[in-house]
């Protein structure tokens, strides 16, 4: 694991940022990756984000490990939330897999520091592969944490027991690896509409279903034809709609659009079940028949 402490080479304070925040990295050849603030938000001198070099990753990861030291440059976005705590009084269960503690790490500062109730689980292998453990240690109140180890039996919780019964007016929020994900998923299924809330750093797998040609309709009537061999992203720029785009792979949401009407493919790993009946991301997903965007 890679601690990165970002500061910028003229300027002593960065742009505010919130709990579950991210910023992109852009990397040579064109490559950009997501990584999350796991800093204190308070604390504008400086962004502090994790890198957990991944074997069978796309060679992001590497790069950094292998490339970014002291005194390097690395060109970065101003940061962006797509996963920020809602409003509410009601108590906060915060859940978290191995790398993805880095998001959930600013969440449990964010709410130490304004005195809520919230309680951490974090799930790793072991306590030496364990990411940002002293700062968890340091920094967050005892009472409020548990570490579950899977070489530490008397440490491991069932993830389908710990939210059986959801506390009234409680909220969760998770973040980790596909598999945590998925667990997570499948065990707070009977939790209320817009009490749940993830962020997922791979995308989703397909649906098995061939792509299909679509057609776009914006705003003011105009038609775009995407075919089975594009994507509606490709499409819409080709057509000269200035829609900006980040990791292409339906996890950031910076071309998240609005939608007007249609039957979309949402193949994103992003947007709520809620937000699925009027917002499209369009890096990854697609449609059947005619798409309205509010484009």
């Amino acid at each position: 694991m890679l601690i990165i402490d970002l500061k910028h080479p003229r300027k002593p304070l960065l742009p505010p940022f919130e709990a579950g925040s991210h910023v992109d990295v852009h990397l040579p050849e064109g490559k950009v990756r997501q990584y999350s603030l796991c800093g204190d938000p308070t604390e504008l001198g400086r962004y502090t984000i994790a890198v957990k070099r991944e074997s069978d990753g796309r060679g992001g990861s590497a790069w950094i490990h292998e490339t970014v030291a002291a005194g390097s440059t690395l060109p970065i976005s101003a940061p962006r939330n797509h996963f920020a705590l809602k409003p509410g009084e009601g108590p906060i269960l915060l859940l978290a897999g191995g790398i993805g503690i880095t998001p959930i790490l600013a969440m449990a500062r964010a709410l130490t520091r304004q005195a809520k109730p919230f309680h951490l689980h974090y799930f790793t292998r072991s306590r030496a592969l364990t990411p940002l453990l002293p700062a968890i240690e340091s920094d967050l109140p005892v009472g409020n944490v548990q570490l579950h180890f899977d070489d530490e039996p008397a440490t491991r919780e069932d993830i389908a027991a710990l939210l059986a019964n959801r506390l009234a007016d409680a909220q969760t929020y998770y973040c980790g690896p596909p598999g945590f994900m998925a667990a997570v998923g499948r065990a707070a299924e009977h939790w209320p509409e817009g009490t749940v809330h993830f962020e997922t750093f791979q995308p989703a797998g397909l649906d098995g279903a061939p792509p299909e040609p679509f057609i776009i309709e914006l705003r003011e009537g105009r038609v775009v034809e995407v075919s089975a061999q594009t994507t509606a992203l490709a499409a819409l720029r080709a057509a000269g709609v200035p829609l900006l785009a980040s990791c292409e792979n339906g996890v950031c949401g910076t071309c998240e659009c609005g939608m007007l009407g249609g039957q979309p493919i949402h193949r994103d790993s992003i947007l709520s079940k809620d937000a699925r009946g009027h917002r499209f991301i369009a890096c990854v997903s697609r449609a059947t028949g005619v798409l309205k965007l509010d484009l």
